[in-house]
């Protein structure tokens, strides 16, 4: 992998936004509470190249029994470069460090990119399990 910085950080707002924008998540998000959203985060990693953030990844959940991995994302001009993989080594080292036996860890796959997390041991679990969300529309 190239240099690049890498550190236990959270991006600014204006950074997590650049990264959404460059993968299509702009319609996905509500950026008016993404300021507390970051701050309530367990861990974060991001990645830079020449200050420019190029990468990011975050753990949020309740910090004892559920854990979700989350915002695993790498502008597209830096994909296939072992950014995301590199952002998940260390997002899964945390856990192994810090979260207690029998932790729940979840994440939601980009459809696609079920094979990536499969290398760091997760698994659709169906039939047995359904992993089901909803958002909120106030519109």
């Amino acid at each position: 992998m190239k240099t690049y910085e890498i550190e236990n950080t959270s991006p600014t707002v204006q950074e997590f936004k650049y990264l959404c924008e460059s993968v299509g998540w702009s319609d996905f998000m509500n950026f008016e509470v993404v300021e507390a959203s970051l701050k309530n985060s367990i861990y974060c990693v991001t990645v830079k190249e020449n200050e420019q953030m190029v990468g990011m990844g975050r753990i949020v959940g309740d910090g004892a029994i559920y854990f979700y991995i989350q915002d695993i994302v790498v502008h597209p001009t830096y994909q296939k470069n072992g950014i995301g993989k590199e952002i998940m080594n260390r997002l899964v080292d945390f856990l192994h460090s810090n979260a207690p036996d029998k932790a729940f860890i979840g994440l939601f796959a980009s459809q696609g990119n079920e094979s990536f997390y499969e290398k760091f041991d997760f698994k659709d679990y169906s039939p047995n399990m359904t992993g089901m969300f909803t958002v909120i529309s106030k519109k």
